[in-house]
């Protein structure tokens, strides 16, 4: 019998499947040639719930980035999947309210990491994203230790020995999503209805919409992030002013291995809300928003707010 590989190699393991994957889509899609396209942009989103109710619970802290790759940037999304590739990595660590000593019945500690490869164009009026990402969860992203090596430095609660016995295990979880949205513009404002399905590591079929009034977005690629769903700028067309965002969504959500079945754990409805303000300068800018994430189970007593920050400084 072959012995299993050591848990600590399982998510190198899990980030090399997923970089075969990219390679292998990259090297089979149809349409643009490797050769034709060029680097386009970088984008990236930091959420932290003590940038919000200044908490350390649930949805505590997330890092979300993207790189995206393409022909030449019009200001408009290609009309062909495949032309426009984005490689996006997700971090994120979700905790019960107290990490010391949980309620019966809380949500346990989860640490996951997801590696992923999204195209995104458009069809007529629609504008669609469509991937997918290797979700690894467990021990293995060694999340909680950073977590603890964080928490130790800034002298704060770290979880402890039970909590961490009790946390999701190791595990690699393939998962497919799409996007479909439609952006209606009347001068400077522009409202986005989307829907949303997803499947693996979470099941979930997701309505809402995004307002902007601004510039911001315009002429511009924007992708959204997984937790608060906030949309961050990866192609950037730098039109400077203050910008207003805001949206609000809800999921019907089927499953999810961070509050599995055969642990008790019976969904709700998950409802977001959220808003934010986008400064563009010369050369610098600054997002920051907030989110209000509802229950996402029956035993949880009440939603949280959740901060979002990104800062580009350009030199």
């Amino acid at each position: 019998m072959i012995p299993p590989p050591p848990k600590r190699g399982a998510a190198r393991l899990a980030a090399a499947v997923a970089a075969l994957l990219v390679l292998a889509l990259f090297a089979t899609l149809p349409g643009t040639a490797m050769a034709e396209r060029v680097y386009l942009g970088y984008g990236r989103l930091l959420t932290n719930d003590q940038w919000g109710d200044l908490r350390d619970r649930y949805r505590t802290g997330a890092y979300t980035s993207s790189r995206v790759w393409g022909p030449a940037w019009t200001g408009r999304l290609p009309t062909r999947p495949g032309a426009l590739l984005e490689l996006r990595f997700h971090g994120e660590t979700m905790t019960p309210a107290a990490l010391r000593f949980p309620a019966p019945g809380d949500r346990p500690y989860a640490g996951a990491l997801s590696f992923g490869m999204h195209t995104h164009y458009r069809q007529g009026a629609a504008e669609i994203s469509l991937g997918g990402d290797v979700v690894v969860t467990g021990p293995q992203t060694r999340l909680s230790d950073l977590q603890s090596a964080l928490h130790e430095v800034l002298d704060a609660a770290k979880p402890s020995d039970r909590v961490l016995a009790n946390q999701i295990p190791d595990g690699t979880h393939p998962t497919l999503v799409v996007e479909v949205g439609r952006a209606l513009s009347a001068g400077r404002t522009r409202l986005r209805p989307f829907v949303e399905a997803r499947t693996g590591a979470e099941s979930l079929l997701r309505v809402g919409a995004d307002l902007t009034i601004g510039s911001f977005g315009e002429g511009e690629l924007l992708v959204r992030e997984v937790s608060t769903g906030h949309r961050y700028r990866v192609i950037a067309a730098r039109q400077r002013g203050v910008s207003f965002v805001a949206g609000a969504d809800v999921a019907r959500v089927f499953d999810s291995v961070f509050l599995p079945a055969d642990r008790g754990y019976r969904l709700t409805d998950r409802a977001r809300v959220r808003a934010g303000l986008h400064w563009q300068g010369r050369r610098n800018a600054l997002f920051y928003g907030l989110t209000w994430l509802g229950p996402e189970f029956e035993a949880q007593p009440e939603g949280q707010l959740v901060g979002a920050l990104r800062l580009d400084l350009r030199f």
